[in-house]
């Protein structure tokens, strides 16, 4: 069986939350899997002394309409949240739990997440925020609440986030498609054609 698309993302990014909406069917096309990877990309960030692409001088207003056009090019719903970027550490850990018990649940999370910072203005940085995505998509808020500070799920992420940074990876969103790696939305029609090549 083919190996699996790793899809690393960060659930502030912008064109992480569009490439989120394409990786399901593009990786269901060619027959592969899927394996949703939210990670810390502040931890890339430092390492790089690098500030978000939005904080950057002249690249930031370009950056800042490029989400907009970018979500019309992919017929989503977007609007950029106030405050941005945002912290995400209860938002992955929320994912890390629900994936332990069931990975599909945990996309549709990751998906709930997104639209609640993206298209609703939800601040997810707050725990309590996170809880309540979780709660409306029909997960038990205490459990969740609990579930987000167990010190296996704490590991889960610093481990994903450790070991993509020792991978290369340092944006969002990162896919790696047979060993592969390709950074960004509009890399996804690269992505595509070693998919169908299988390479090039």
């Amino acid at each position: 069986m083919a190996e699996p698309i790793e899809f690393y993302f960060d659930l502030s990014s912008p064109y992480g939350y569009f490439a989120s909406t394409q990786i399901e069917a593009l990786a269901a096309k060619h027959g592969r899997e899927a394996l949703w990877r939210p990670y810390l990309m502040g931890a890339a960030l430092k390492a790089m002394n690098a500030p978000p692409n939005v904080e950057y001088p002249i690249k930031g207003d370009y950056v800042r309409r490029d989400f907009e056009r970018t979500a019309r090019w992919f017929g989503v719903p977007y609007r950029t949240p106030q405050p941005f970027p945002v912290a995400t550490v209860a938002a992955c850990r929320a994912f890390y739990w629900v994936d332990a018990q069931d990975p599909k649940r945990a996309k549709e999370i990751a998906m709930a997440l997104y639209t609640a910072y993206f298209v609703e203005g939800i601040d997810i940085s707050a725990a309590e925020n996170v809880v309540r995505v979780c709660a409306e998509a029909g997960i038990d808020a205490d459990a969740a609440r609990a579930g987000m500070s167990e010190p296996a799920v704490k590991e889960r992420l610093k481990a994903v986030t450790d070991d993509a940074l020792a991978r290369g990876i340092f944006g969002s969103p990162f896919f790696v498609v047979d060993g592969e790696a390709f950074w960004g939305t509009d890399r996804l029609p690269h992505v595509e054609r070693w998919l169908a090549e299988g390479g090039f």
